[in-house]
């Protein structure tokens, strides 16, 4: 059930490399979980479909890291939004920073990756390994980290939309791969980038209520 809850909001810089890359870290009170977002398909910090789950995952007492995973200069070459292993890289550096934040440090960590992001989500959680405890993919490509589904551990949640049958015959594929607590959830109506009435609230609803099972930890648990 959404609750409504105050958060801290901050613009922040995640190192990687010699680059930075500007971010949104939003973080409610009582924070039960944090969320970094991959993006994709050229999209940024800025996708306002993302930014739309963000909003409905900090009143699930979620915070959320959204961050560019491509400088200004890279997202000009169409190919760097399909090198996973970069955008993986750039993740997984988001991951680190995020751990050595004394107001991030102790919360558990979820990826939300969005199509070519989803690919690059996987393969950040199956190189972190136990250090992120769910995964969620809208309209993804996990089949693009074939190779590295195996290897996943989180639990990882794939929302397709029913009249997005290609890539959705992708996710089921996917699905076959990955070893891990699993689930493909179909949202009947909708198309890939979910901008039917609805479909989006739907999409935030899934994405909260795995989140908030999965990065849920008991009373003085550690990560």
């Amino acid at each position: 059930m959404m609750v409504t809850t105050r958060t801290t909001e901050r613009q922040v810089q995640i190192p990687e490399g010699r680059f930075l890359f500007p971010g949104e870290l939003t973080i409610p009170e009582d924070a039960i979980g944090m969320v970094a977002f991959a993006h994709g398909s050229g999209s940024s910090r800025l996708s306002p479909r993302n930014q739309a789950v963000a909003r409905s995952l900090h009143e699930s007492g979620l915070g959320t890291l959204l961050f560019d995973l491509l400088t200004e200069q890279e997202s000009q070459t169409r190919a760097n939004v399909f090198d996973l292993p970069l955008l993986a890289e750039r993740l997984l550096a988001a991951t680190e920073w995020l751990e050595q934040q004394p107001d991030t440090a102790g919360l558990t960590l979820g990826y939300f990756g969005a199509s070519t992001g989803a690919g690059a989500a996987l393969i950040a959680a199956a190189k972190a390994g136990t250090r992120v405890s769910a995964v969620v993919s809208r309209g993804g490509r996990p089949d693009l980290a074939r190779e590295w589904l195996p290897q996943v551990h989180a639990p990882t949640l794939l929302i397709v939309g029913g009249l997005d049958t290609a890539v959705l015959g992708l996710n089921q594929m996917a699905l076959d791969l990955l070893r891990c607590p699993k689930r493909l959830v179909v949202v009947p109506g909708a198309t890939h980038l979910f901008e039917e009435p609805g479909a989006m609230e739907r999409v935030s609803r899934l994405a909260g209520d795995w989140f908030s099972h999965h990065l849920r930890q008991p009373a003085g648990a550690s990560r």
